[in-house]
C-alpha cells in the first residue's frame, strides 16, 4: 500500500472521513478480494496525482463489517468520495484509472 493511502477503521472513520476539509476516496476491499488487489495500485497512483486536493483511504470491510453494513457496502471493491462528510460518488468493482479520475472530477465540480 502506497504510503499517501491512509488505513482507517471505525474508529478513525469519523475524524478521518467525516469530519475531513478535503474530499477523501476510500476505497472499500478485503484481503482474500482479487478485483480489490487490482484496484491497489490504481488508487495508489491515483494519490499521488491529486495529492492536496483529495484524501485517500482504505477501509477493511472483513475488520470494520459494522461500518461496511452501515455504508451498504454490498460486493467489494468499492470506491466512495466523500466530501463535507457526505458520499459524492459510488464505484463499484474493476475500474480503470481514467474512469475513476473522471469520476472524481465529476464530483469534485458539484
Amino acid at each position: 500500500m502506497d504510503q499517501k493511502v491512509m488505513d482507517i477503521d471505525s474508529e478513525s472513520y469519523k475524524k478521518e472521513i467525516l469530519d475531513s476539509d478535503t474530499p477523501v476516496l476510500v476505497d472499500f476491499w478485503a484481503e482474500w478480494c482479487m478485483p480489490c488487489r487490482m484496484m491497489t495500485p490504481v488508487v495508489d497512483e491515483l494519490s499521488k496525482d491529486y495529492e492536496g486536493k483529495v484524501k485517500f483511504a482504505k477501509i477493511n470491510v472483513d475488520n470494520n463489517p459494522k461500518l461496511a453494513t452501515d455504508l451498504q457496502i454490498l460486493s467489494i471493491p468499492v470506491l466512495i468520495l466523500f466530501k463535507n462528510g457526505k458520499e459524492l460518488t459510488r464505484m463499484t468493482g474493476v475500474n480503470s484509472k481514467q474512469n475513476v479520475k473522471r469520476d472524481i472530477d465529476i464530483a469534485l465540480k458539484q
